[in-house]
């Protein structure tokens, strides 16, 4: 079998796989409009649950909903994650900045609900801009220990160049002035930076630049053979990523907090 021929048929395939997930997602979409119930803040609550499984916060993408992140979270429940939090922000959005700010609400909720634990955020496209924004010039480094991106276009997008009604996404252009500020030095940033990109994104464009690459921040960029942009939330090897992702989180803020208990001990 020939190369080119080997090429075209992954390219079939992922095309497939991308028009299933799309498919699915249709179907799921109704279920995430409305927002999910949150719980008052009440630390007690949750202090008989594993103290390594902290709250993950997920934020989804451009015109979507908190439904994109369904299998993932049925897999990360199955595997501990119990506090996980999907939010819905507005389709009318206008600004990047300001969804931040909105965002950084959601995250003081969500460290006081638990007890001041530290958050992890997950970002779906626009959403890990969004949470990116937050973390990397709002100080949310400070609660946010770890962000996973998926479909983020970190270096923006030529697929944003297309004239649309929606002011946001042309803060998503190559070269437009929010691009320019991510751009800026991050001196001391905490946060650690985990960016997913699948093989055959079709709104990241070039798909490279759905990767994090920053002098001053901490980031794992890794490609998912076969994924397009709807259909990467879901794909096995992202939730596999998100996993590992979330559980070097937690083997680091175990490793922080041996010598505090050392420290009392003494």
């Amino acid at each position: 079998m020939s190369i080119p021929f080997q090429r075209t048929a992954v390219t079939v395939r992922g095309a497939g796989a991308e028009a299933a997930a799309l498919a699915g997602h249709l179907l799921r979409y109704p279920t995430g409009v409305p927002p999910e119930h949150q719980p008052r803040p009440c630390p007690a609550r949750y202090a008989a649950a594993p103290a390594h499984h902290g709250p993950v916060l997920l934020l989804h993408g451009f015109i979507d909903n908190r439904a994109v992140f369904a299998p993932l979270r049925r897999t990360l429940g199955g595997h501990g994650w119990t506090h996980l939090h999907a939010l819905n922000h507005s389709p009318l959005t206008r600004d990047v900045r300001a969804a931040a700010i909105l965002l950084a609400r959601h995250v003081e909720w969500a460290s006081q609900a638990h007890g001041g634990a530290p958050v992890a955020l997950i970002g779906h496209s626009l959403g890990g801009v969004i949470a990116r924004y937050y973390v990397q010039r709002l100080g949310g480094d400070e609660l946010v220990d770890t962000l996973v991106t998926l479909a983020t276009p970190h270096e923006g997008t030529t697929a944003a160049l297309l004239p649309t009604p929606f002011p946001i996404t042309r803060q998503l252009r190559p070269n437009s002035p929010l691009m320019a500020e991510l751009r800026l030095p991050a001196p001391g940033c905490r946060t650690h930076f985990t960016a997913v990109r699948g093989e055959f994104d079709e709104l990241v464009l070039p798909g490279p630049h759905a990767w994090l690459h920053h002098p001053d921040l901490t980031a794992d960029n890794q490609l998912v053979a076969g994924a397009g942009h709807i259909g990467l939330p879901s794909h096995p090897r992202t939730v596999e990523s998100v996993r590992r992702a979330l559980e070097a989180a937690e083997r680091r803020r175990a490793e922080a907090a041996e010598p505090r208990a050392e420290r009392r001990a003494s």
